[in-house]
């Protein structure tokens, strides 16, 4: 990994943070904004660069949320990670909206499954509501950003070529 990816991870990491710190109302008080960043490192970067950032960031969010879910917040990490490298992986010309359609899914509906088994059903069912509007607004702001976010990085990167 070069200076410039590693850069590239900060920065998407501190944006992270400062997404989490802007918090959508649910039962649980870590659903943030924190995974539009990794989305961005995904669709920019690849995926195992938003797997670091995504993991991360959760964590970051669930910190400045105090932990309420306490240790299994390692694992809604993982999940997040998870997530966003499959959105990283398919989040191509013509797959974009399937990539996205299928982060909302697994983000709302998916990933939360194992609280199922952990605490029980009602659990399950007051959170996805929030999780639902959390992620479809994470992926709203990724999709206007990308885009112009997309031409820097490349410009940079193209900036970078031309100085070697």
């Amino acid at each position: 990994m070069n200076g410039k990816m590693v850069s590239w991870l900060a920065m998407f990491t501190a944006l992270a943070a400062v997404g989490a710190m802007i918090k959508v109302p649910a039962i649980v008080g870590s659903i943030a904004l924190d995974a539009f960043p990794a989305l961005l490192a995904a669709a920019l970067l690849g995926g195992r660069a938003a797997a670091i950032v995504g993991g991360v960031g959760h964590l970051l969010s669930a910190l400045l949320g105090g932990f309420p879910l306490g240790v299994m917040h390692f694992l809604i990490a993982f999940e997040m990670a998870a997530l966003v490298w499959m959105f990283g992986i398919l989040f191509k010309p013509n797959k974009k909206i399937f990539a996205s359609t299928l982060f909302i899914i697994g983000n709302s509906f998916i990933a939360p499954l194992p609280f199922i088994l952990i605490m029980n059903i009602g659990f399950y069912m007051s959170i996805v509501p929030s999780l639902l509007i959390g992620s479809i607004m994470n992926m709203v702001i990724a999709w206007i950003v990308i885009p112009r976010l997309s031409t820097f990085i490349s410009f940079a990167a193209s900036k970078q070529e031309a100085k070697q």
